[in-house]
């Protein structure tokens, strides 16, 4: 299944209640954690639960890629396509 990254910041406004925030204005490799959205663990978790939910992808916290995967809204879209082959 492709997923794009326009798809993947509705998912992101919507699963993290992201009031206010226009999904376009998203930069497609803005970092998501630590800069850019500045989302925190907790997102990270609703987040994961999204993934499973929406695609029946289940990151699991021992990853080794979880860095990468969760670094921007290309990647995770990227992560999401690949897994969904």
């Amino acid at each position: 299944m492709e997923c794009n990254t326009a798809e993947m910041k509705e998912l992101l406004v919507k699963t993290l209640m992201l009031d206010g925030c226009d999904p376009a204005s998203i930069d497609d490799d803005a970092v998501l954690f630590g800069g850019g959205l500045d989302l925190d663990s907790v997102d990270a978790l609703e987040l994961v639960l999204a993934l499973k939910k929406t695609y029946g992808i289940e990151v699991k916290p021992e990853h080794e890629n979880n860095k990468e995967i969760f670094q921007s809204v290309r990647s995770l879209a990227e992560f999401v396509t690949n897994e969904t082959k």
